[in-house]
């Protein structure tokens, strides 16, 4: 905020709104929002009424409100564009990814989920030609130690000859390849226990949670919990064969099938190619409690959580989508991330369907960074509606209405979009307020810690 306060615009705006005779509620708002950096505006009015005598019970409108305007988070899952945001959106994925390995009995994920074989695995893009990389206890290729923060890893070695149509086209089906992997993993469950498919889905099911993630050098990657249960989701046991040896096995089996793969044909100069995932495949299996050394339901859930807010941005690329390639002159993008770019506008035209060029701030990847299979846990819907019934509840009890039954009040309201975002000094004091929550987490988190390791 000091850099921010620095210029003299930011600066005279910020003590507009400060010396605003409505200050005091902006700032309401915005902690409402939780700090959001690009809160969406609603101007209307909502009206509380007894259904049975028209009584009018609390009546609320925008037109006294700050700029006459009601601000509510946006809801951005990339951290890149609202951190406050991104921190909600990260909470609901580890306690979705946590409940599907320690279970949630309030959402029905009975406890004995934790006795169901379950492993997380890592799964990950072949190569399109050699990069700067920090191998263990040795130099890389070119003959340097990297430290952690040097911005070459991830670069190829020769820009050159590395096959950036490849490694965009790759981005582009990864989904496919990942669909293709969960089908052909069930066969294998299906083969080592000896049973048809058919019979396969009548006593056992596969789950899953995923999350993808960019390596540095501008591929996709996936990282899953993989679990069997019975055949009726977590709340039925799995059967007797089913164990994480048979399950990794499984695992090792499908990712490396010819199967399991995706045909891209010839199009114009570019030649057919086939993609399969590359040949580091990480499958470790999940427990509940360990060491420092142990993959852990909360070491799993706080990962995946962690890299359900990132996007391609972090491999220097834009997280909002690209117009034309002169946007990028102004971004700092690097040389590694515009040729990934620049490959996936000229091959556009070749691959109309795989909308490259729509999808060229993301390297061509066009799947969800975020998934899960229909039974794995509960949802992110369930864990939002949880929050708005809660935020719901707190009003009624402010407005004096808890006593009274929700269907016995009619709720007349009309709102409509009145724009977004922040003035410049708005915007400096919003990440002011996001920073104090944030801090304030932080230390109730540090409390927490301290009373656990007392105990």
């Amino acid at each position: 905020m000091s850099d921010l306060l620095m210029d003299p615009v930011t600066l005279n705006d910020l003590l507009r709104v400060a010396s605003a005779p409505d200050f005091e509620r902006w700032q309401q708002q915005i902690h409402r929002t939780g700090g959001c950096a690009d809160p969406i505006h609603l101007q209307g009015w909502t009206t509380r009424t007894d259904k049975s005598t028209g009584e009018v019970l609390h009546h609320y409108s925008t037109q006294n409100e700050p700029g006459s305007r009601l601000r509510i988070a946006c809801g951005n899952r990339r951290a890149s564009r609202c951190p406050s945001c991104a921190y909600t959106y990260a909470g609901d994925t580890y306690h979705l990814i946590r409940a599907g390995l320690a279970g949630a009995p309030e959402r029905d994920i009975p406890s004995a989920v934790r006795d169901h074989p379950r492993v997380f695995a890592t799964l990950t893009a072949p190569s399109f030609g050699p990069v700067h990389n920090q191998p263990d206890h040795a130099r890389c290729r070119c003959g340097q130690r990297h430290p952690d923060d040097d911005p070459a890893i991830g670069t190829p070695l020769d820009l050159h000859t590395y096959d950036y149509a490849a490694a965009v086209l790759f981005n582009n089906h990864a989904g496919e390849l990942w669909q293709r992997f969960t089908n052909r993993l069930r066969r294998e469950i299906a083969a080592r226990a000896g049973l048809s498919q058919r019979e396969l889905k009548e006593v056992c099911r596969l789950s899953y949670g995923k999350v993808a993630e960019f390596q540095k050098r501008g591929a996709i990657h996936f990282h899953a919990v993989i679990r069997l249960d019975g055949p009726d989701g977590p709340d039925s046991p799995p059967p007797s064969w089913a164990s994480t040896e048979l399950l990794t096995d499984a695992i090792r089996a499908a990712a490396t099938h010819p199967y399991t793969s995706v045909s891209v044909p010839a199009r114009g100069d570019q030649p057919a190619r086939t993609f399969q995932w590359g040949t580091k495949l990480d499958v470790q299996p999940v427990k509940a409690f360990g060491d420092d050394d142990d993959i852990t339901e909360q070491k799993v859930a706080a990962y995946i959580a962690k890299y359900a807010t990132k996007a391609a941005e972090d491999t220097g690329t834009l997280d909002r989508r690209i117009g034309e390639l002169a946007e990028l002159d102004s971004h700092g993008v690097s040389d590694h991330a515009r040729r990934l770019i620049t490959a996936c506008r000229d091959l556009d035209p070749l691959y109309p369907d795989r909308r490259l060029w729509a999808w060229a701030h993301m390297l061509g990847f066009r799947g969800h960074f975020s998934s899960k299979s229909r039974r794995y846990s509960t949802t992110l819907g369930a864990l939002r509606q949880t929050r708005a019934d809660y935020r719901a509840a707190q009003e009624r009890a402010a407005l004096g209405l808890d006593a009274r039954e929700p269907d016995t009040v009619l709720v007349l309201a009309d709102w409509r979009y009145a724009g977004h975002g922040h003035t410049p000094g708005e915007s400096a004091l919003a990440a002011t307020i996001a920073y104090d929550l944030a801090l304030n987490r932080e230390t109730a988190r540090e409390a927490l810690r301290s009373e656990g390791s007392a105990a």
